[in-house]
């Protein structure tokens, strides 16, 4: 019997966009790049634009320089789809309100609900807080006050509020109809997992 063994690919392998993503997430420069790697501009351009394939050698100084790890340029990119059919429904403690988490539950980086809110929904009697640096609340339909300890937000539909999640707060569909909102937390409030 005669062993197989693996072909390569003919399809070129790709780290140019990623290489540049981190460059540009860094607030770094080619010319930074190239002085720091001791290559030039042009050919670090080259390698960005995947014009280019540079060597074992060349490619973990550009990591280096750019805090990467040399395998992250060549995993395959975390891509998950929820439907909103199958997206759970969580129990977040407010009152007349159907939650369901839109962001696949093991992601801990965010965590995205749509929530549908009766009319005279709350969030309950008193202020709370979520345990997450950023809150974002977009109004798709309908209205929403949401209630601070020293102001009160009115916001429409097409209105986003952002705010620490550390600030106490609450929230109550005072219109005469029903709301939709999409909140957004970073990183993920809640994991889901239970």
């Amino acid at each position: 019997m005669k062993a197989l063994h693996p072909t390569p690919s003919g399809e070129p392998v790709r780290v140019g966009a990623r290489l540049r993503a981190s460059r540009r997430a860094q607030g770094l420069t080619i010319e930074q790049v190239a002085a720091a790697t001791g290559l030039t501009r042009g050919f670090v351009s080259r390698v960005e634009r995947d014009e280019t394939s540079p060597s074992v050698a060349t490619l973990v100084t550009l990591c280096q320089v750019l805090s990467l790890s040399v395998g992250s340029l060549f995993e395959d990119a975390e891509v998950e789809t929820v439907r909103l059919t199958d997206a759970p429904q969580v129990n977040m403690g407010g009152r007349g309100v159907v939650d369901r988490m839109i962001t696949p539950r093991g992601q801990s980086r965010v965590q995205v609900l749509r929530s549908w809110l009766e009319p005279g929904a709350d969030g309950g009697d008193s202020l709370y807080t979520i345990n997450c640096e950023v809150e974002v609340l977009h109004v798709i339909t309908g209205e929403l006050s949401v209630l601070f300890s020293d102001r009160t937000e009115l916001l429409a539909a097409g209105d986003t509020l952002t705010f620490p999640g550390r600030e106490p707060h609450n929230w109550r569909n005072a219109g005469p109809s029903a709301a939709e909102v999409i909140w957004t937390f970073v990183p993920a409030a809640w994991s889901g997992s239970r």
